[in-house]
């Protein structure tokens, strides 16, 4: 009955160390074990578009890297467009002394409007690529198509701008032909609108929707 006993305690005894020396197996292999880094979800994309607003009142305390703009820039290349021609360009003006000529070249209500604004970008389409077979227009549109990729990239570069934090104003009252000697913008390109990059000084109100049945038709 003793020899029972002390087999039973050694059993248990056995079974105790192996616990131990599969928890300490398991803690050497989580701290070992590659943990994913914490990663802070961004906006969504509902979030991005419902509070995307044409901003006229910008923080003059926050500044915008190149870099960041260049990252705002790569990926607003997704963009589609005509065969992929990419047509859309943009001249970006970030030193105080350019953004300062650009804001005179934009008009005194825009020059207000975009007081504050770190970074005023140009942009501009390659003339006879949308829309365009070996030189000649494929229908009537002709050089609309290049207005047209234009505005799609310009969509997608205030959306994204969004979804990193920052804010624009597209306008399109410039002075075409200053802005084309300002940047060296060549002739073969179309001067169409200047957009401001940067932060918000308020928060705006939405402005109103037209009804769907207003702009929809299903048949």
């Amino acid at each position: 009955m003793h020899e029972v006993t002390i087999k039973h305690y050694d059993k248990l005894k056995f079974m105790k160390q192996i616990l131990v020396l599969s928890a300490v197996l398991v803690s050497l292999l989580c701290s070992c074990t590659p943990q994913p880094a914490a990663t802070s979800a961004g906006p969504s994309f509902d979030e991005v578009v419902t509070t995307r607003r044409s901003i006229r009142n910008y923080d003059a305390t926050k500044s915008i890297s190149e870099a960041e703009v260049r990252q705002l820039l790569t990926t607003t290349q997704e963009a589609p467009s005509w065969a992929n021609g990419q047509p859309t360009k943009y001249y970006v003006a970030m030193t105080p002394e350019k953004v300062q000529a650009v804001q005179e070249l934009i008009g005194d209500f825009n020059k207000r409007n975009v007081q504050g604004a770190p970074v005023l970008m140009v942009s501009t389409y390659e003339n006879t690529k949308s829309g365009f077979f070996n030189g000649q227009a494929t229908n009537e549109i002709g050089e609309g198509w290049g207005a047209y990729d234009n505005g799609v990239s310009n969509a997608y570069l205030v959306l994204i701008a969004r979804a990193m934090g920052f804010d624009t104003l597209i306008m399109g009252m410039r002075d075409s032909d200053a802005l084309r000697a300002l940047f060296n913008i060549p002739e073969s390109e179309t001067v169409m609108a200047v957009i401001s990059l940067g932060y918000r000084a308020a928060e705006p109100n939405r402005p109103g929707r037209r009804p769907l049945d207003e702009i929809v038709k299903f048949y």
